[in-house]
């Protein structure tokens, strides 16, 4: 099963990968969405809960925002695009800043309003931030060639066979082929097949 770039890039560099790009942005929502949670229930006794979620609210957004800066600067330039299943997944996951950076903004008082009209805000955005997150888990996951993307090898391989069935042949030399000319011909031709099938594994 081919992998998305998505799920390759999380998966290298472990278990760094993993941790730098989806568990501390997850994790700092996740507690986030608590705070606020917990700030509604008691509105009366969380004090602790408004700082936490001030100061994840701007932590939050800036570590994300770094993350984005690194994948458009060092990551997408250095990739081909596995089909479009593959471009959902990055896309969906770059968009995370949004619902992150207003927030962020939000807290460092660039727009904002009452206290209360700004936690329903939050609550939103960051709602938005889970679901755009987990639309790239989703379909970072899928195997990229349902979408009819071809890996490169394989890619050539069909097209080599092709051309070798449209290619024209001369049956009169067939005839004045000796058996043991036909069969070299076919364990040639067997060996081609199997060192491309080999080749492609071992690219995989």
């Amino acid at each position: 099963m081919m992998m998305t770039n998505y799920m390759e890039i999380l998966m290298s560099n472990e278990p760094w990968n993993l941790i730098a790009f989806m568990v501390l942005p997850v994790a700092m929502a996740e507690l986030l969405t608590a705070a606020e949670l917990f700030i509604l229930a008691r509105p009366s006794a969380s004090a602790g809960w408004k700082r936490l979620s001030h100061g994840l609210g701007i932590a939050a957004g800036i570590y994300f925002a770094c993350v984005v800066a690194f994948f458009l600067l060092h990551v997408l330039p250095n990739i081909t695009l596995r089909g479009w299943i593959d471009a959902l997944a990055l896309i969906a996951y770059l968009l995370g800043i949004v619902p992150l950076g207003l927030i962020t903004l939000q807290e460092l008082g660039v727009f904002g309003g009452p206290s209360a009209k700004r936690q329903w805000h939050h609550i939103l955005l960051l709602i938005g931030f889970l679901a755009v997150s987990h639309v790239a888990m989703i379909f970072g996951m899928v195997d990229p060639t349902l979408s009819g993307w071809q890996p490169p090898m394989q890619q050539n391989m069909m097209n080599m066979q092709h051309d070798m069935s449209n290619m024209p042949m001369d049956h009169s030399d067939m005839g004045s082929m000796s058996s043991d000319d036909m069969n070299q011909m076919h364990k040639d031709m067997h060996s081609s097949m199997h060192e491309g099938h080999m080749s492609q594994n071992g690219q995989q």
